[in-house]
């Protein structure tokens, strides 16, 4: 059993660098705008059918994942004019979106699911092992480069405390409308990449994508902390390829089958919440027992003095 568990840790890193762009997306809207989108499981699965529509047509897979990505960045812009214009609640925007998705998604790919075991795709003639880091560090200096222009200080900004931006006269609509997009369309180039590497583009694979990327970006932050954007952004990423290589070596336990991976990825998620909060708790429990030792060790001292 340890061998394969052994075994499958290549896999699971491939993995995390295929949906590290996911990931990256989520920490976008979760982490910098505290904005709960639910429109990534819907914009990861147009980023799939984009690139696999395209690709079966003929088109150069390096413009069919260019295009992906332009399609998630439109889906996730309706959701932020949606909040933002449209004055719906954030959490409601995103499902809206997410129920719209499906059936655009639909419209677009024409049947359930897409093969492109023969088509020429990215992966046909280049490794994900050599592709895919690129990829990732390539958006990541980008990311970070982005989050230290105006605008992208703007973005930071809005998510910590957008009424005080707005007294300011920044304008919040606008860079919760790019941040949205932003996020999405990276979630819509890992559903590309993703579809390109397993050989097909299905109208389920993008069920649950907000939860497995909420779990990276905590798994993330519970190793590195919460500091400069170069390390939460290195954060999402490590996080991602940590969570697909517990899921990988969970699923080599006996006892356990492919049909539990949601539970598996559920239970994960309820450990990174529970497990700093409890640490959190018990630092200030023990900060508040010695400032109240220190406290009483004060009174009695003044208490011998007065004696005296």
């Amino acid at each position: 059993m340890l061998e394969s568990m052994l075994n499958s840790i290549p896999g699971a890193i491939q993995l995390g660098l295929l949906y590290a762009c996911m990931s990256l997306g989520v920490y976008i809207t979760y982490r910098i705008l505290d904005f709960p989108d639910l429109t990534v499981d819907g914009s990861f699965t147009t980023g799939a059918a984009i690139a696999a529509v395209m690709i079966t047509h003929g088109y150069s897979p390096w413009l069919a994942t260019a295009c992906a990505f332009a399609g998630g960045c439109a889906a996730g812009t309706v959701t932020g004019l949606l909040h933002t214009k449209g004055k719906i609640n954030a959490l409601l925007s995103g499902i809206i979106m997410m129920i719209a998705l499906y059936s655009i998604n639909l419209r677009i790919s024409k049947v359930p699911n897409i093969s492109l075991i023969r088509e020429h795709h990215l992966f046909a003639s280049i490794s994900p092992w050599l592709l895919m880091p690129l990829v990732v560090i390539v958006v990541k200096l980008l990311l970070d480069a982005f989050f230290h222009t105006d605008l992208g200080l703007s973005l930071r900004a809005t998510g910590d405390n957008d009424r005080m931006i707005r007294s300011f006269g920044a304008h919040t609509d606008n860079t919760k409308i790019i941040g949205v997009g932003l996020s999405n369309g990276l979630v819509a180039l890992s559903g590309a990449f993703v579809a390109q590497q397993q050989g097909y583009s299905d109208q389920s694979m993008g069920i649950g994508m907000i939860v497995i990327g909420l779990a990276a970006v905590i798994i993330g932050e519970a190793i590195f902390g919460k500091r400069s954007v170069f390390w939460a952004t290195l954060s999402a990423i490590v996080g991602m390829i940590i969570y697909r290589i517990v899921i990988a070596v969970a699923l080599r336990v006996p006892g356990f089958q492919s049909q539990d991976l949601k539970v598996i990825t559920a239970v994960i998620v309820i450990f990174a919440l529970i497990i700093p909060t409890a640490q959190r708790a018990y630092r200030q429990k023990r900060a508040a027992r010695r400032r109240s030792a220190e406290l009483a060790a004060v009174l009695t001292g003044d208490g011998q003095g007065g004696g005296r």
